[in-house]
């Protein structure tokens, strides 16, 4: 059998993308700002075009992330995240990758193609983390003492302890 290369497949349209990203905690807080707006430059300058963004946050992360700075390995256990969606062509994809990876005030970041749920349901980071999740909730006292009722009314039947000798003697 004769191998045979399929050709690469172009997109005529624009497709949609993420770029999720990390700041590093040691870039001041009015320079965040300057960084985003470095991030969406390097975006807009190949062509894409920018849809929807959330603006970098400080927030601590879930784990130390060590990152090669300086001369030496350093810890780092927060971060300012934030993202930008854009439309791009399939070939822009490459130079926009460049231009992020070579800015030296980033953590880590990551480029995925969004789905179309994805694309028409952003998930907001940052709001999230202010939705109170749980709530303490006070039980009435009529449906525990309704409880306790029905636990009167269940019979149980003791077992013997474990390791322990039966009461009743065999012949």
């Amino acid at each position: 059998m004769s191998k045979t290369d399929m050709p690469a497949a172009e997109a005529k349209d624009s497709v949609s993308y993420e770029l999720a990203f990390h700041v590093l905690p040691t870039v001041a807080d009015g320079e965040v700002s300057a960084v985003f707006e470095k991030i969406k430059a390097a975006i807009t300058q190949t062509g894409a075009e920018l849809i929807d963004e959330e603006a970098p946050e400080r927030f601590d992360l879930a784990y130390e992330i060590i990152k090669y700075l300086e001369g030496r390995n350093r810890k780092f256990t927060s971060a300012y995240f934030g993202w930008v969606r854009f439309t791009a062509q399939v070939d822009q994809l490459d130079a926009i990758n460049e231009s992020v990876e070579g800015m030296n005030e980033l953590l880590r970041h990551l480029l995925i193609k969004l789905t179309k749920v994805e694309e028409a349901n952003p998930f907001r980071f940052h709001e999230s983390l202010e939705v109170k999740r749980v709530e303490n909730v006070e039980e009435d006292k009529d449906e525990s003492s309704d409880e306790e009722e029905v636990d009167e009314d269940v019979d149980t039947e003791e077992a013997p302890e474990e390791g322990g000798e039966e009461t009743e003697e065999t012949v």
